[in-house]
């Protein structure tokens, strides 16, 4: 089955596949909440909003995931629970007309942060491999020493100016790209 087939079955509420999407992505998706602050209902509400998040921008704009569906989904349920997360940091009033706005507006948010990570993902692919390997490591926190040991560079001071360059390469690409300015500021 192609990516295609679960945004089609979403939107056509294809029962079979969508019973297969949960089975295949809410345990998943239950570990990560749990583990991050969160209880089994949250983690229901998230992948019920992620689903119905995806449906309705896939029926308003046909896109393409260029990863596995499971993988996006997932992504989509981590960026909905963080922004969970720290609404409730913040949260100031618990008045039901701020809270329905506020939805409104997290669901935008949320769906702005989702495009600038497809974005981030599909520029990283426009780098050479050493950058791409370079940045994934760095991205994940992969300590300079660690890196020098993996690759095939001769010292710290060279990967933090490799780093650096690729960084700055991966950053005039985006910038050139004429969504940029649209995922920039919401």
């Amino acid at each position: 089955m192609n990516e295609d087939f679960f945004l089609k079955a979403l939107v056509k509420e294809n029962k079979k596949a969508i019973l297969t999407i949960y089975k295949n992505n809410l345990p998943k998706v239950k570990s990560f909440v749990l583990k991050n602050n969160g209880n089994i209902e949250d983690a229901e509400d998230i992948f019920q909003r992620a689903l119905l998040q995806i449906a309705i921008r896939y029926k308003k704009e046909q896109f393409c995931i260029t990863t596995s569906f499971d993988a996006y989904l997932f992504t989509v349920c981590k960026n909905l629970w963080r922004r969970e997360l720290n609404k409730h940091k913040n949260k100031v009033t618990n008045s039901e007309v701020v809270e329905l706005a506020n939805e409104e507006r997290e669901n935008s948010l949320a769906l702005v942060e989702q495009k600038r990570q497809e974005l981030f993902m599909e520029k990283m692919k426009e780098i050479s491999e050493n950058c791409r390997q370079i940045l994934f490591m760095f991205f994940a926190k992969t300590s300079y020493a660690e890196i020098v040991s993996a690759t095939k560079y001769n010292s710290e001071t060279v990967v933090r100016q490799r780093v650096f360059k690729c960084k700055k390469k991966l950053t005039e690409i985006i910038k050139a790209d004429k969504r940029y300015n649209s995922l920039r500021e919401i």
